[in-house]
């Protein structure tokens, strides 16, 4: 395939080097397809050139925007086209009639925040929420913790600028009848009208989709919600095709701007209360009692995310309200316009428990600590995999809902189900929707775990199926759930779902494979059967990792590292910089782990796609400590540094970079002469012109602290040792006297240490 014309025309970028392609090659789920190239379009026009490039060289086209997928929506042998960096703006807000118009790669945090100072918000609230951008959440029409109250996307898009499978735009929202502006979207007016005018079909369609009175169902396309519009259902709302857009995954059309319904922020008084329970069958007969309550939410938080929060940093400490060791967490948030309210009503409900006998432990946590407990909520998808070895909790049928008052009864078989075939599973998440997001254990490198990734697949869409429930309730069909599609609406159904595709896109140029005509789920995944995971001698210790690969396997692209800036934390400074996928931690734990895998050299690591990646991590240790999965970039590039320079040596400026520490401290009496220099040097190491090289001071850290530094404390309480790293001994000074002379005004002794250098220069 010629690329040079594409990427000519565009004014956004086009990559067809295979460490890019790699890096978009997986998503959070177990899926693995290497596309053909990745596209990152800065405008709409590029959009139309990358649609018009796609039908003429019969290639597909997948939307991609970060932290919504998690059936393999956004992997495919097509272009990525990344709409993250560049389509992220908010375009109007109209306060008075309560609706905002954005572009599909804003992020919905981000968005919010943007409302808050006026008091409004766009409720659907994903766990993924800092990351998951609202083109994502329109795809997979997603809700979450709050549905029990707002529902999911679809109920607050208004209205949606797309452009259609043959180039042209079309402009989507309520309409009195059904005709369209182009030639196309009158063909897609006309189409629809023809299958919903059909008795049979809504009596079908009534008949075998998922219950109507379950909120969380997106199996397939809408066509039960667009049946329920007029003119097909006379006391229906107004027909709009945003509620088939919302849940379609990009199959369709590409949306380049929605209009979204806002909502006004909830009371100001909230309360969780965490029953504490023995058994899952007890919190799920726990959260009937809640739901008689009017909860803002009910969450599920199983023994095995509670284990898994020990084993991270960041978790650990948002732990404090967890009594025992309960089998079970039903998070229930309770939030009302006065104090008064709130207090009664959590009253009210512990007293109903309480008479119930359901929950040993119910503690109330208010203020602050709302955030850490719904931090550790969130935190569940990545905290899933920082399991050790290959076993892992596999997204494989962790998205199935039913009616809640048959919740209890659907899990107890579904474990029935599990324990037949000698397995365990997560349970977490939205009971109070009555979808719980269930992980069977399973090791998808070995035979009988891709056996079994198949049979509980079967078997449990066999007994949604006999719950009238929705075999996706959030997270969508993909390729993973679009195989058995026609066994849970009928073939007959499933037909008009292929029709609606071929409608919209007849050359099958948007997202092919997903909701229709999908491979068999047990196909393209990320590990091969019998697929050796290869063992390296490493300079660091990797043993509690099972080896540097697994360590790298860790990641489950759940895209934490993709936050922004404005959601807090550190991870990842170098994305937020340059906003693009290559140089977040998945990515580079993604490109790290192919190699490894995959490489045919001698020296694995000696891979110059590595390097093109992995560069620009700043070391800082961000993801250490807020990575959900465990992943430590920092130990894993430092580790890749070592093993790269046994082949290609490294150069006299990584030299001297690396034993700073040495060359810097022979200018100690005479930092006049390094101050001399070394802007002269820039030409020769290589740094870049523009590159500011830091001022050596007069006086070192050590020196000032042994013959200047006079202590205010006669009688210091505690004692403190201060370790002079070598940056802050010649460079930065004054920062180092400002952090003494505080710690002395704090009632600490300062000691200083006689210590080795850091080392901090060589792992850079």
């Amino acid at each position: 395939m010629n690329w040079e014309p594409l990427a000519n025309s565009l004014e956004g970028e086009l990559h067809t080097l295979e460490s890019i392609k790699r890096i978009y090659a997986t998503d959070a789920s177990a899926y693995r397809v290497v596309p053909k190239a990745v596209a990152i379009p800065k405008n709409e026009q590029d959009l139309k050139k990358l649609i018009r490039f796609a039908s003429e060289n019969q290639t597909s086209l997948i939307p991609r925007t970060a932290g919504t997928s998690l059936a393999g929506q956004v992997v495919g042998g097509g272009i990525i086209v990344d709409i993250s960096k560049h389509f992220t703006k908010i375009l109007e807000i109209n306060y008075k009639e309560g609706y905002v118009w954005v572009q599909p790669g804003i992020v919905r945090d981000d968005l919010n925040r943007a409302l808050l100072k006026q008091g409004w918000f766009f409720a659907p609230e994903t766990s993924t929420a800092n990351r998951a951008m609202i083109g994502g959440m329109i795809g997979n029409n997603s809700c979450g913790s709050n549905s029990v109250v707002y529902g999911s996307t679809r109920e607050h898009l208004l209205e949606v600028k797309a452009l259609l499978s043959d180039g042209s735009e079309a402009h989507f929202k309520e309409e009195e009848t059904l005709t369209g502006s182009g030639t196309l979207e009158k063909r897609l007016y006309s189409a629809i009208d023809e299958v919903l005018t059909d008795e049979d079909n809504i009596k079908r369609i009534k008949k075998d989709f998922p219950k109507p009175n379950i909120p969380r169902r997106n199996t397939g396309y809408a066509l039960d919600i667009l049946a329920d519009m007029k003119p097909f259902n006379p006391d229906g709302r107004p027909f709009n095709f945003c509620s088939l857009i919302a849940g379609s995954e990009g199959t369709l059309a590409f949306v380049t701007a929605a209009k979204l319904r806002l909502t006004k922020l909830p009371g100001d008084y909230k309360r969780l209360i965490c029953i504490h329970c023995k058994t899952i069958d007890e919190a799920l007969k726990a959260n009937l009692v809640v739901l008689q309550h009017r909860p803002h939410a009910s969450e599920l938080i199983d023994h095995h995310i509670l284990e898994a929060t020990k084993r991270n940093a960041g978790q650990a400490e948002n732990r404090f309200f967890v009594e025992g060791n309960p089998k079970a967490i039903l998070i229930v948030e309770i939030i009302r316009d006065a104090e008064d309210s709130a207090d009664s009503a959590v009253l009210n409900l512990l007293a109903e428990l309480e008479q119930k006998g359901l929950g040993y432990a119910s503690p109330v946590v208010k203020g602050d600590d709302i955030k850490k407990v719904w931090s550790l909520r969130k935190a569940g998808l990545g905290l899933l995999s920082n399991i050790p070895g290959d076993t892992k909790p596999v997204p494989v049928i962790e998205d199935t809902a039913v009616d809640t008052l048959e919740l209890p009864d659907y899990i107890a078989e579904f474990n029935k189900i599990l324990k037949k075939h000698e397995l365990y599973s997560v349970h977490y998440a939205h009971a109070g929707s009555g979808e719980l997001h269930l992980r069977p254990y399973l090791n998808l490198k070995e035979k009988r775990g891709r056996e079994l990734f198949r049979t509980i697949a079967e078997e449990i869409a066999n007994l949604v199926k006999k719950y009238d429930g929705s075999l996706s309730g959030e997270h969508g069909d993909g390729r993973l759930r679009g195989e058995f599609i026609p066994k849970m609406i009928g073939d007959k159904n499933y037909r008009l779902l292929k029709a609606v595709k071929k409608t919209w896109d007849p050359n099958n140029i948007f997202n092919p494979g997903k909701i229709v005509d999908t491979e068999p789920m047990d196909t393209s995944l990320r590990y091969e059967e019998g697929q050796e995971t290869r063992t390296f001698r490493t300079a660091f210790d990797f043993s509690n990792d099972h080896g540097i690969l697994r360590a790298s396997e860790q990641c489950n692209g759940s895209g934490d590292c993709r936050k922004s800036a404005l959601a807090g934390g550190t991870m990842c400074p170098s994305y937020q910089a340059t906003r693009d996928e290559k140089d977040t931690t998945r990515a580079r734990a993604n490109i790290l782990r192919e190699m490894l895998t995959r490489s045919e050299k001698l020296n694995h690591f000696s891979e110059p796609q590595i390097k093109e990646v992995i560069d620009l991590c700043l070391s800082c240790k961000g993801c250490k400590r807020e990575c959900p999965s465990n992943v430590d970039m920092s130990k894993l590039k430092a580790e890749w540094q070592y093993q790269s320079y046994k082949e290609n040596k490294p150069s006299i400026r990584t030299r001297l970079i690396a034993g700073y520490s040495e060359s810097i401290s022979a200018f100690e009496s005479i930092p006049w002469a390094y101050n001399l220099t070394r802007n002269l040097s820039k030409p020769v190491l290589g740094f870049a012109p523009q590159r500011s090289i830091p001022r050596m001071s007069s006086l070192t850290l050590r020196r000032w602290f042994r013959k200047k530094f006079h202590s205010l404390q006669r009688r210091p309480k505690k004692k403190v040792y201060f370790f002079f790293d070598e940056f802050t001994n010649y460079l930065d000074v004054e920062i180092g006297k400002k952090a003494i002379m505080l710690l002395d005004r704090m009632g600490y002794e300062v000691n200083g240490v006689n210590h080795a250098p850091s080392g901090r220069a060589y792992l850079s």
